[in-house]
């Protein structure tokens, strides 16, 4: 299927997984323009925003990120969440270069690397934070976000992370079990049991998107998609919490 809203191909280079924003081993990234599209058409479903953003399967932040990045005026907030402590810490990180205190402390680290170093690399990352944090000021300014640990099979869980806060969006890439597997004593419920789970926290307004590799959704006995749509190796399907 071709982008319906994610049109143009923009460069993303900035917001390149290990430049400006960090990584770690068994972290995977995720493609820019697909995280842009997801939230796009999962925002269209609700019907508009803005709205905030949860990623119940966080892994280190980068598709929340990323996206607040992109649509700062659409995105309230975001909340990032996972069973793997490690993964929130890392996430944690990353949300922290929502603000232009993070985006100014993360091009000072890159400018101390490059001058300690002599990497033409780590001077163009601290250039590109520069960048980003220009573009953050202007489209809105700092986006209040949280990182905690949750069981995403586990409603009570869930209820804790997100402490009163009400998602508009959840967005998340769910484990394909090569870098990153599905994780706590729910794991062999699948992706089902994850949407269940979360249609028992979330508002009735509220749209789940998630991206699966392959073209089918596995959805394990569980609540059929709304849609679904495929963009190069990932499938998309949107869930509504009543489904």
């Amino acid at each position: 299927m071709p982008y319906r809203h994610a049109v143009v191909r923009a460069n993303y280079e900035d917001l390149a997984s290990g430049g400006v924003l960090h990584s770690a081993p068994g972290f995977p990234a995720f493609p820019v323009r697909l995280a842009s599209e997801m939230f796009q058409s999962a925002l269209a479903l609700r019907g508009g925003g803005p709205a905030l953003v949860w990623d119940p399967c966080c892994g280190g932040g980068y598709l929340l990120t990323v996206v607040a990045l992109l649509h700062r005026r659409l995105v309230s907030g975001v909340v990032a969440s996972d069973f793997n402590a490690e993964a929130v810490r890392l996430a944690e990180r990353n949300l922290g270069l929502l603000t232009a205190t993070g985006l100014a402390a993360r091009a000072a680290e890159l400018d101390e690397r490059a001058a300690r170093y002599d990497k033409p690399a780590y001077a163009a990352a601290a250039q590109a934070a520069g960048r980003l944090a220009r573009e953050l000021s202007a489209e809105g300014g700092d986006v209040r976000g949280v990182a905690r640990r949750a069981d995403v099979f586990d409603p009570d869980a869930l209820r804790d992370a997100l402490g009163g806060l009400r998602p508009g969006v959840v967005l998340t890439d769910v484990p394909y079990g090569e870098q990153t597997s599905w994780l706590g004593p729910g794991a062999e419920g699948g992706l089902g049991s994850m949407v269940r789970a979360l249609g028992q926290v979330l508002d009735e307004d509220a749209v789940i998107a998630v991206a699966v590799r392959g073209r089918k959704v596995p959805t394990d006995g569980g609540p059929r998609p709304h849609a679904t749509y495929k963009i190069g190796t990932r499938t998309v399907a949107l869930f509504r919490p009543t489904s």
